[in-house]
């Protein structure tokens, strides 16, 4: 199995499928790049450097944009890129107003 999944040429980074070991050396279609710290199983290893402020690329579509720099074979998760997605189980970060929980029903006295 591969260790990681890139899935277009513009990917800045690529997708760990098995937790990735310091020193590891990642062969995938775009780059080769020597893993920098431990990446856990699902999160991203940079492919090459990111600039703060450059678009984070994954699966061919901006995720985000870095808030610092990123040197290839990086660990690329929340503390090093602002995203551009909602969680979508927060209301805040779906630009809408919180859900209003509906008021119980008043009792017969």
């Amino acid at each position: 199995m591969k260790p990681a999944i890139v899935i277009s040429a513009r990917d800045n980074v690529a997708t760990a499928l098995d937790a990735l070991d310091a020193g590891r050396v990642l062969e995938v279609e775009t780059a080769t790049v020597t893993v920098a710290e431990p990446i856990p199983r699902g999160h991203k290893v940079a492919l090459r450097a990111i600039r703060a402020g450059d678009e984070v690329i994954k699966y061919g579509s901006a995720i985000g944009t870095a808030i610092a720099d990123i040197a290839p074979g990086a660990h690329v998760h929340t503390h090093n890129v602002a995203s551009d997605r909602g969680r979508g189980d927060r209301a805040e970060h779906a630009g809408a107003a919180a859900p209003r929980l509906a008021e119980p029903p008043e009792e017969d006295t």
